[in-house]
């Protein structure tokens, strides 16, 4: 297994926004994870990537979280920030050199090539303020092509960028599923999803459905998230595992 999730429940400041979830991403395995905003799911992420320490249960990492890329969503990253493309994508090799270690000539030919991969050839020295949205989520996957992580998790990676940026990130999300890393991803595009990842875990909250996906997003567990999730109350106490049937298998 790359991810297994123990009766997890997460949270902020002792409120908690994800409630016993139990489930396995496993090695290789490409996964959505859905559900109404509000719903948990970027804070899951965060979660498997040890931001956030669990409030009960616990999460069983096959890997250390140092081989966990991760790709926050667009809203968190800083574009005024004086640097280039060049530096931003460099940030990818921190696990191999450190926050202090000096980049090597074979590392920035490496950036380089992450960034033809990703249709950025020749933006090195572009300042990150000068990029689109599309551009700019082009040189972050290529930051996470850097680091060579066995789990790459991705949250909303497709917010308010072109069709054809979405097209070429997604053949590139293939790629990784085709080298056998377990790659999740937060999404809003059940179309999408059904296309082109094979597992979902449907989240209000609480799990609602995870596995195949055309099983965990059928219509009448899409209609349980809703009604799930407007059923909660923002100041609510600790939730009862019991209190809900459909946890995850």
């Amino acid at each position: 297994m790359a991810i297994a999730l123990r009766d997890l429940t997460l949270g902020y400041d002792g409120h908690p926004a994800v409630h016993h979830l139990d489930g396995t991403f496993v090695d290789g395995s490409l996964t959505a994870i859905v559900g109404p905003n509000g719903s948990g799911k970027s804070t899951l992420l965060k979660g498997i990537t040890g931001m956030l320490k669990p409030l009960g249960g616990a999460i069983e990492r096959g890997t250390t979280p140092h081989a966990i890329a991760y790709l926050p969503q667009a809203a968190e990253i800083d574009r005024s920030f004086p640097a280039t493309v060049a530096d931003l994508v460099a940030l990818g090799h921190w696990r191999k050199r450190g926050l202090w270690g000096a980049i090597t000539g074979a590392d920035y030919a490496a950036v380089r090539e992450a960034l033809e991969a990703v249709g950025l050839r020749g933006f090195e020295d572009r300042a990150l303020d000068t990029l689109s949205g599309g551009q700019a989520q082009r040189a972050l996957f290529a930051r996470v092509m850097l680091q060579d992580a066995k789990v790459i998790l991705l949250d909303e990676p497709f917010t308010a960028i072109d069709e054809k940026t979405t097209a070429d990130l997604i053949g590139l999300i293939r790629r990784w599923h085709c080298e056998k890393r377990t790659v999740v991803a937060v999404l809003h595009d059940i179309d999408m999803v059904r296309d082109v990842f094979p597992e979902a875990l449907l989240m209000a909250r609480e799990p609602v459905a995870w596995g195949d996906t055309a099983t965990a997003l059928a219509p009448e567990n899409l209609l349980r998230a809703r009604q799930m999730h407007e059923a909660w109350d923002e100041h609510a106490p600790w939730h009862d595992a019991h209190m809900h049937t459909g946890r995850a298998a």
